[in-house]
C-alpha cells in the first residue's frame, strides 16, 4: 500500500480489507469509503507487553487501528510528515513522532539503558524520549512527524554522524549510538553554543534529522 505525500504536512493512505493500518489517535483528517477506526492498545504485531509497560510509565502514544476499504488522509498539529519505507530493516523512533504505519510491521520497545547504560538514559532525557524508544521492523511504510522537514543522512563504517539530540528524529539500519559531551572551556565560562551533548551514530544505516531543535 504505502503512503502518498499530499503536501509536506499531509499524507494519503490506501486501506484495503485484511491489511490494517495503525495511526496516532486524532491524526485522521478526512477519509473516503468504508473505513473504521478503533482504539488500539497493542500497536501492531508483537507489541502488547511492551506497549503495556510503556503505557504504565506514560510513554506510549495512543494508537488507533484503521481498517476497511478506502482512502484516509493523515496529519497532526501542522507538523511536517516524512515517510520512511522499510524493506526488512529496523527503525528506531519515538512513539509520539509516529503518525501512521502499516500493520505488516512488527512493533517493539527498547530500553535506552540497554543502549549505553547511564549515558543511554541521559540521551533519552536530552532528546525528550524518556527511558524507552519504539522499534518497527519488516516490510512496510512509516510516517513520522518533525518540525521544519527532515534530512536523511547516510551513516557508513567510515563516516559517523553527529547530531544535536533535540534535532534527532529516528534512525534505521545497523547503527550504534552514544551520547558524548561537547563541553569546552567556553561552555564553562558561559560563552559556548549551549549544545553540551552530541549524539554520535556509527555503523551502516540512515539517521533522520529535523530542521529544528524544537520538541514535539
Amino acid at each position: 500500500m504505502g503512503f502518498t505525500r499530499i503536501s509536506g504536512k499531509m499524507i494519503e493512505a490506501q486501506v484495503v480489507p485484511g491489511q490494517p493500518l495503525y495511526s496516532q489517535r486524532g491524526a485522521m483528517l478526512a477519509y473516503r469509503g468504508e473505513v473504521s477506526f478503533t482504539p488500539n492498545l497493542t500497536g501492531g504485531q508483537g507489541g502488547v507487553m511492551s506497549a503495556l509497560g510503556r503505557r504504565a510509565r506514560g510513554e506510549a502514544a495512543p494508537l488507533m487501528t484503521v481498517e476497511g476499504r478506502g482512502s484516509v488522509y493523515f496529519g497532526h498539529g501542522g507538523h511536517h510528515v516524512h515517510v520512511v519505507d522499510l524493506a526488512g530493516s529496523l527503525l528506531h523512533v519515538e512513539a509520539d513522532r509516529l503518525l501512521a504505519f502499516e500493520g505488516s510491521l512488527r512493533q517493539g520497545t527498547v530500553f535506552l539503558g540497554s543502549q549505553g547504560g547511564v549515558m543511554g538514559m541521559v540521551r533519552g532525557q536530552a532528546t525528550g524520549q524518556g527511558l524507552f524508544t519504539t522499534t518497527l521492523e519488516g516490510h512496510g511504510s512509516v510516517a513520522v512527524l518533525a518540525h521544519g522537514g527532515v534530512l536523511e543522512l547516510p551513516v557508513t563504517p567510515r563516516r559517523a554522524v553527529h547530531v544535536d539530540p533535540q534535532a534527532y528524529v529516528a534512525h534505521r539500519g545497523d547503527l550504534r549510538n552514544r551520547l558524548s559531551t561537547a563541553l569546552g572551556w567556553r561552555d564553562m565560562v558561559g560563552r559556548g553554543s549551549g549544545e553540551a551533548f552530541q549524539l554520535e551514530l556509527s555503523g551502516q544505516g540512515t539517521v533522520y534529522v529535523q530542521a529544528s531543535e524544537e520538541k514535539l
